[in-house]
């Protein structure tokens, strides 16, 4: 058994979606070493759903790799990063190649709020391309966020910068308020929403409305976002929002409260930073 396969070994698998689940998060992972090893992190920070699972125990698997740079740097590219990320799945055992993703206007991504300067990529293996993680950096980001330092065990010990938890929450929020997605809607959101409630984070605002001011050319009031929140919860199909995210629940049964009215009462427990 390889060192890959021993970080797979870890999972509980029963299901092709817990086994799928595995194998994105052991790749997740093992990039973000490679990453690390290529000094990455020296001008990027972590942030999103993979990032809220892997740093902070969020029972929801996530699909993508999203980071940010620190600061604004147009001509960045994450090509110089290839190598290192193919060299660490290379001393684990495994092939994977990556490839830069042409990016089109009617894509899922474009819906998801990646503008016109952020650069994104996919891994894959070569035995296998139907199985592969997309990795997109922000290369003009909003600003008003903070970075942290956080442990990563596997597939090594190693510090990762990541955004803190309040300026997280502020990009969770931007995505549940604005995110688009055709006529489907994206539950997990609404998990992660659920998730910071529950673990009493403060919501760093002023970065959440540097958001909506670059992605949507408006200021947003406290009031504004509170009201807009509401009428999103009230109104969107609970059952898509379940349907969503159920195949990346570690406990499915945590969903069976899940209600309009449920995330309503949520919203009156949101606190500010």
């Amino acid at each position: 058994m390889n060192a890959f396969d021993q970080m797979l070994s870890k999972y509980e698998i029963k299901t092709q979606d817990q086994y799928k689940n595995a194998l994105h998060e052991v790749m997740q992972q093992i990039a973000i070493a490679g990453l690390y090893r290529g000094g990455f992190f020296d001008k990027a920070a972590f942030y999103g759903g993979t990032c809220l699972r892997i740093f902070h125990s969020s029972q929801r698997f996530s699909e993508d790799l999203d980071f940010s740079l620190l600061n604004n740097e147009i001509n960045f590219s994450l090509e110089s990063y290839f190598k290192a990320i193919i060299i660490e799945f290379e001393a684990l055992g495994r092939k994977v190649e990556v490839t830069k993703k042409e990016k089109t206007n009617n894509t899922k991504v474009e819906s998801a709020f990646l503008k016109e300067n952020t650069e994104f990529y996919d891994i894959k293996f070569t035995t296998d391309k139907t199985i592969k993680i997309k990795i997109e950096v922000d290369i003009n980001p909003p600003p008003g966020f903070s970075t942290e330092q956080r442990l990563l065990l596997q597939p090594f010990s190693f510090m990762t910068r990541c955004y803190t938890l309040p300026d997280l929450y502020a990009g969770k929020m931007h995505a549940l308020l604005f995110r688009k997605w055709g006529n489907r809607v994206k539950g997990r959101d609404w998990f992660d929403f659920e998730w910071y409630i529950k673990s009493s984070i403060r919501l760093n605002f002023e970065h959440f409305n540097e958001r909506v001011k670059q992605f949507n050319g408006r200021d947003m009031s406290k009031s504004d976002f509170i009201n807009a929140l509401k009428e999103r919860l009230a109104k969107t199909d609970i059952n898509m929002v379940k349907k969503d995210v159920l195949p990346f629940t570690k406990n499915p049964k945590d969903l069976d409260i899940w209600s309009n009215d449920y995330f309503l009462k949520l919203s009156e427990l949101l606190v500010y930073q």
